[in-house]
């Protein structure tokens, strides 16, 4: 599948480019041009991309959204999205909502694989991904809209490169091969109050079938999962809102922790 930017694609690249350095949100694109197509979302946000690395960042993996029923039910979003995560977007230590420029973000629990091999779509399995992965570890990614008040249909949100923000990787690395992922279990608190929990099961029945539909979508754009790339593969709990002061802590049971301190 070819994807040829237009003058429209361009200008919509720009506009979101110009949002998420300046901190804005815009109007949703779908409400504005109700004939763009998923295609045309995905220029935009591969035209975006190349502005951000045309100012040096670096891409170091990719993720896939809007999994879960429960986050789909929350954005009124019904199918999976995808995106880009670069250098940039990883933080190590308090994530700093003005430094970030962060508009709106909310924080999501999510199980985050590393690769050690490529994985290159269409006809990616479950089983491919588990022996193209290195390890697994906790996660928060932190989603963010530059769509004004999270007003978003699938064209919006894979314009806006899936929605994406930041990311925390917890310290724990482990081989999955042995592990049940769908049941793996994962609880959060928020400000030392529990929050939610859910199970590896709530990403299309298993991660590493959302790690494969997110390899085989892109690879229908000639986009492939590769060798080292930090990989997110959706939400196990509803997102919640962040701000300064807040300290999300997630359990990934028998796994680790993750920590997501805001300032």
């Amino acid at each position: 599948m070819s994807l040829t930017a237009t003058a429209q694609t361009d200008r919509y690249a720009q506009e979101l480019y110009e949002a998420l350095r300046q901190g804005k949100t815009v109007p949703p694109l779908i409400s504005r041009d109700p004939t763009l197509t998923i295609d045309d979302a995905y220029a935009i946000s591969l035209g975006a991309l190349k502005r951000r690395q045309d100012d040096g960042e670096r891409v170091v993996g990719k993720k896939i959204g809007v999994t879960s029923k429960a986050v789909q039910d929350m954005l009124g979003v019904h199918q999976p999205d995808f995106g880009f995560l670069t250098d940039r977007m990883w933080i190590e230590g308090d994530i700093d909502i003005a430094a970030e420029g962060l508009i709106q973000p909310r924080a999501e629990a999510e199980i985050a694989f590393i690769l050690k091999s490529d994985l290159n779509g269409p006809g990616v399995t479950a089983e491919d991904v588990l022996e193209a992965t290195e390890f697994i570890a906790p996660c928060f990614e932190i989603v963010d809209s530059r769509i004004d008040d999270w007003k978003i249909a699938i064209v919006d949100t894979v314009a806006d490169n899936a929605s994406c923000g930041v990311f925390v990787l917890g310290d724990a690395r482990v081989d999955p091969r042995g592990l049940d992922l769908p049941a793996l279990h994962v609880t959060v608190t928020k400000n030392g109050e529990p929050l939610s929990e859910g199970y590896g099961s709530a990403v299309q029945g298993s991660p590493l079938q959302a790690v494969a539909w997110l390899a085989n979508t892109l690879g229908a754009y000639g986009v492939t999962l590769d060798k080292g790339d930090v990989i997110l593969s959706g939400s196990l709990v509803p997102l919640a809102p962040a701000q300064a002061g807040d300290v999300f802590e997630m359990e990934l049971h028998g796994i680790g922790r993750c920590v997501a301190r805001f300032v």
